[in-house]
């Protein structure tokens, strides 16, 4: 269901006056992007169904990453590669999470604190795989935002329960692959690895570097996945999402929008809050990533290198059957809105001058016949 109010919507509410809220350069032209996003600025093409016969525009997408209307698709091509390489062995969700005193920091270089966190995360879980004689791997995904928008940078980690060891066999962490390893002292090696990652990159006072051994770190790993297409499909959710959905605006007037969260310090209760648009799209822009920084990161057996020098011989040993290179997902065509059976047919694309003479003057009405 397509969402009454967009963050489109908030983005072009501001005119102007988005120049004046203090976002970079790279901010400004995303937010740019995704005001655009399936709008005539960007052209379209106009499409027919091959079963009624129905006309219609469809105006092109944005395709930037931050978009909430342009990550769907992504997110199923992902579970579908993703899903081909999964082993049949135990698989954890684990959470590393940055205190919040490293915020101010991460705003003003957000590649050099979060590349410092995809660093410690792996490091820790490779010490702890060492210590067990095995190598192991991750699947890990950036978030940096909480339920307000505030900014709240953690990954989501798929781990697998085990490892390789020195002669390229499996071995679990523990039999009965219940268990990964103990997460307060993943914890504390977290904090240290990152803490030395952070010093090497930059200089750090010492009443940050004090703050940041004032609490315990937070790791959370949660209990093993049922099987390895359960990975795949709570990993989906994780993939390719934006700091807020169009689902989640409820309102939106001249001055303010409404959109839910969920409060999760009282259990997860569903709330809503009302902001300013100016401090809405300044929330958001927090969570715009650097040009080119990767989001989705795999490392250790997981990692390309590892998979095309040893993988296959893993994946031998459990008597899998990988797909064939190269395969391509299949072309899922859109149904069309009017009959809901038929699909749609590109039949000719326009740029941002709009659709030809032939289609502005009605020339459209019956050039497919409805079938019988």
């Amino acid at each position: 269901m397509q969402a009454r109010h967009e963050v489109a919507d908030v983005i072009d509410s501001l005119g102007d006056q988005i120049e004046s809220i203090g976002l970079n350069t790279w901010q400004l032209r995303t937010l740019n992007a995704l005001k655009k996003c399936r709008t005539a600025a960007l052209g379209g093409h106009i499409d027919a169904c091959d079963e009624c016969g129905n006309i219609s525009i469809s105006y092109n997408s944005c395709r930037n990453r931050h978009c909430p209307k342009c990550q769907g698709h992504k997110r199923e091509e992902w579970i579908e590669k993703t899903g081909q390489n999964l082993l049949p062995v135990p698989y954890f969700h684990v959470v590393f999470t940055l205190p919040d005193v490293l915020n101010t920091l991460a705003l003003q270089q957000p590649k050099l604190v979060y590349d410092a966190l995809f660093a410690a995360s792996w490091q820790t879980l490779q010490q702890f795989g060492s210590n067990k004689g095995v190598q192991t791997g991750m699947i890990s995904i950036l978030h940096t935002w909480g339920q307000t928008l505030s900014l709240h940078p953690h990954l989501h980690c798929i781990v697998p329960g085990g490892g390789v060891d020195k002669n390229g066999n499996w071995q679990n962490i523990r039999a009965d692959g219940k268990f990964l390893f103990p997460a307060k002292a993943m914890g504390k090696v977290f904090r240290a690895k990152y803490v030395s990652i952070l010093s090497r990159s930059t200089k750090l006072d010492k009443g940050l570097r004090d703050k940041l051994f004032e609490k315990p770190w937070v790791v959370y790993a949660k209990r093993p996945f049922g099987s390895p297409k359960s990975v795949v499909e709570y990993l989906g959710r994780y993939t390719h999402k934006v700091a807020i959905s169009n689902q989640r605006i409820l309102a939106m007037d001249e001055k303010t929008v409404t959109f839910a969260y969920k409060d999760y310090r009282q259990d997860g209760t569903k709330k809503s809050m009302a902001l300013p648009h100016g401090e809405f799209v300044r929330r958001f822009a927090q969570h715009i990533l650097p040009k080119r920084f990767v989001k989705i990161r795999h490392y250790g057996f997981l990692s390309s290198t590892h998979k095309r020098l040893k993988y296959r011989s893993l994946q031998d040993k459990f008597n899998i059957k990988p797909k064939t290179d190269g395969v391509k997902l299949k072309l899922q065509l859109k149904k069309c809105p009017c009959c809901k059976t038929g699909n749609l047919i590109i039949m000719e694309a326009f740029d941002k001058r709009g659709p030809p003479k032939w289609f502005a003057l009605g020339g459209h009405q019956n050039i497919l016949p409805h079938k019988q």
